[in-house]
């Protein structure tokens, strides 16, 4: 009898110690997946506005072949001029239609603006770059399946 009281107080000592020993705490649930939206955001490119005022070329150029290259040379007597395309694509399929202008200072024989239409650029159909010096300049055109209007005048206030 003595084993049993003495069972029955080492298991009543393992209860209570079990019963009153703090508990581990209950684990975190499991992280759940949410969805994100995602939004591409295009942010458009500002385009310079001025009114062309005296010219000092304004030519409209065929481009049938990218092998169709036009070449022109000119003076400029203002600081404040600019140069402005407008792009008239000859085909529905746009990936081949493109231009590009070339702008060389022939003082020093630097490009000092290079720009277009398609590939590289932007398929806007009318684009104005404003230019600050006066010079010699060359315009070295080059494209396919466009026709061009290129008009280098002073820029109007």
């Amino acid at each position: 009898m003595k084993y049993l009281v003495i069972c029955t107080l080492i298991l009543a000592g393992v209860l209570i110690a079990g019963c009153t020993s703090p508990q581990a705490p209950p684990a975190p649930p499991a992280p759940t997946a949410t969805p994100v939206a995602v939004t591409t955001v295009t942010t458009a490119i500002p385009q310079p506005s001025f009114e062309m005022g005296d010219q000092y070329l304004d030519i409209k150029y065929n481009f049938n072949s990218p092998t169709d290259i036009y070449t022109e040379q000119f003076i400029v007597d203002s600081p404040s001029w600019g140069i402005k395309i407008e792009v008239s694509p000859k085909s529905d399929n746009l990936e081949s239609c493109w231009f590009t202008l070339n702008v060389t200072d022939v003082n020093t024989n630097q490009t000092v603006e290079t720009f277009g239409y398609g590939r590289n650029y932007s398929y806007e159909n009318v684009q104005l770059k404003p230019m600050y010096k006066r010079g010699q300049y060359k315009f070295e055109m080059k494209g396919n399946l466009v026709t061009v209007q290129v008009t280098a005048a002073k820029r109007n206030p």
